[in-house]
């Protein structure tokens, strides 16, 4: 990975994981992705999304799943 992809924005982060913007930012301030906020601009370690996106794939429960598809 080139060091410049380390961190995403979020329309990176919409687009890589195929989820809305406006669904990004509410699951980033409610503190339910790795997120970090520098200023007022959300950024997303691509290796922590990764973690958690597996995390979050077979092994979680139901209910963290439907909050993937909402």
């Amino acid at each position: 990975m080139d060091a410049l992809d380390k961190w995403l924005t979020i329309d990176e982060l919409a687009s890589y994981i195929k989820l809305s913007r406006t669904k990004l930012y509410g699951m980033a301030q409610r503190g339910e992705i790795p997120a970090s906020k520098i200023g007022s601009q959300w950024r997303f370690d691509r290796e922590a999304i990764d973690r958690w996106m597996k995390a979050h794939t077979n092994a979680s429960s139901g209910s963290d799943k439907k909050d993937l598809t909402k």
